[in-house]
């Protein structure tokens, strides 16, 4: 355990005092169930999990940990792609699942304090209850936490409008790694009182602290919404398209790209949508607009006709109800299972800026043939947030381990060379660590990790995350 203290018999007797019996366990099965997100096919159990439901349990049993140096990872719905809930060196894992409380939502402030075990979708539709828009809705919306978004500052499709997570966050209460309880900002839409700890603890992954409520800021619901689908026979020309509406004075609610394999295979994953995919058609864009005005919505509906006709584009097909919608919405959520489904994989969040996109594209495809791995993508192209899901296939262990790696690096240089970065909103975690030279200097990467041992002297939040050699 990497000179990490193990959990002893008189631990375990001490975390029952704390949080009940009831709701600890060290058992092999449940060790093994909280030892894996949905990264890869890894697996790092802890040596138990606890099951804590207020803040004063969380500061009890960091502060435990802290006089015992026991690692500590906060685990939420363990939907994470980079493995940033994995319990790498074993440990307390500190579920947030009974952290579930929307606490209030002032519709005169615009704004909701909620725990961080509340699922995204769950709190979307109580929002929309009251007239309310929280937009960050990532893929996973109906089984991630609010926690999990805020540790790796999630976006999904409607973040090319709207933003991420961070955008939306007014304070934070947090509890330190010596059990201190603080709130990092205070209620308000203006705020130049000191350090911005509130945004320092989203993105941090756990590193910094455990967040155990948050005040969100909420626009008011938008009234109308349309949704386009967007074939075109070449995938480079789809990515094209994406900044050619911009400059005509267009920003959609959502812009997602899928090329043609990510929707074959999600289409044999799911079975009640349909979407033409003809011989010739290499890619689509989904396109969501959004506002009050419908007349407004059709009218920018035939910009965009007009643009991506310029770029071969086929028939732009508009979702003619709610169930249409939902249906193509659907099949772009469920890419990422069906890619997983099919293929052991490798997912790589490159984000780069917009009018990059085509470039990126060739890129992947053409490192791909080089190293002999093929690559599935799709992703949000408003914002420049390509996902690579390089799928193994026909490739051996020996290439996957030894030269796959090669290749991932090539891509996260050819990012970084475009002006992006190696992750948009999947965070770091576990597996992209190792890379984090490509994008952050020797002092860059000094000072973080001076925050981090200001913040953790023992390093027990979440170790082995985020930094080279960790």
């Amino acid at each position: 355990m990497d000179g990490w203290a193990r959990i002893t018999t008189e631990d375990l007797t001490e975390l029952k005092l704390i949080v009940g019996e009831d709701h600890l366990r060290s058992d092999e099965e449940s060790r093994h169930e909280y030892g894996h997100d949905e990264t890869e096919d890894l697996v790092h159990p802890p040596d138990v999990v606890v099951f804590p439901a207020s803040v004063d349990e969380v500061s009890s049993i960091l502060k435990f940990a802290n006089e015992r140096s026991i690692p500590v990872t906060a685990i939420g719905a363990r939907t994470g792609l980079s493995g940033g809930a994995l319990s790498t060196h074993g440990g307390i894992a500190l579920s947030m699942k009974r952290f579930d409380s929307i606490i209030q939502i002032d519709e005169r402030n615009f704004q909701a304090t909620v725990e961080p075990g509340v699922i995204n979708q769950v709190f979307h539709h109580a929002c929309k209850a009251e007239g309310l828009f929280y937009p960050p809705d990532p893929s996973s919306w109906g089984s991630c936490t609010l926690g999990g978004n805020l540790a790796y500052n999630a976006g999904g499709p409607k973040a090319v409008k709207y933003g991420v997570t961070n955008q939306y966050v007014l304070n934070l209460e947090v509890v330190l790694a010596s059990g201190e309880v603080i709130w990092t900002g205070a209620n308000v839409l203006k705020n130049s009182t000191g350090y911005n700890l509130t945004q320092l603890m989203v993105g941090s992954e756990g590193t910094l602290g455990i967040i155990t409520k948050v005040v969100f800021k909420l626009l008011p619901y938008p009234k109308e919404d349309l949704t386009l689908l967007v074939p075109f026979s070449s995938a480079e020309n789809a990515c094209a398209a994406v900044s050619a509406i911009f400059h005509e004075g267009v920003t959609p609610a959502g812009m997602e790209f899928m090329e043609r394999d990510a929707i074959d295979w999600t289409l044999k994953y799911v079975d009640d949508v349909q979407v033409p995919t003809g011989e010739d058609i290499e890619a689509h864009l989904l396109i969501e607009l959004d506002g009050n005005d419908a007349d407004v919505l059709f009218k920018d509906a035939e910009v965009i006709a007009t643009v991506v006709e310029k770029f071969g584009a086929g028939e732009v097909l508009i979702a003619d109800n709610q169930a249409q919608r939902d249906a193509l919405w659907k099949l772009r959520r469920r890419v990422g299972e069906a890619v997983k489904s099919h293929s052991i994989y490798k997912e790589e969040d490159t984000v780069v800026p917009r009018a990059e996109l085509p470039v990126l594209l060739k890129g992947v495809k053409d490192i791909g043939a080089k190293y002999g791995f093929k690559s599935v993508c799709y992703g949000h192209a408003g914002d420049g947030n390509l996902h690579v899901n390089i799928v193994k296939g026909e490739m051996t262990d020996e290439a996957w381990n030894t030269e796959l790696p090669k290749g991932i690096r090539e891509i996260f240089e050819l990012v970084k060379g475009l002006g992006g970065t190696i992750s948009g909103e999947h965070g770091i975690g576990y597996v992209q660590k190792d890379y984090l030279d490509i994008v952050f200097n020797d002092a860059n990467l000094a000072a973080q990790k001076a925050i981090k041992k200001a913040l953790d002297p023992k390093g027990i939040l979440n170790p082995g995350k985020i930094f080279p050699g960790s």
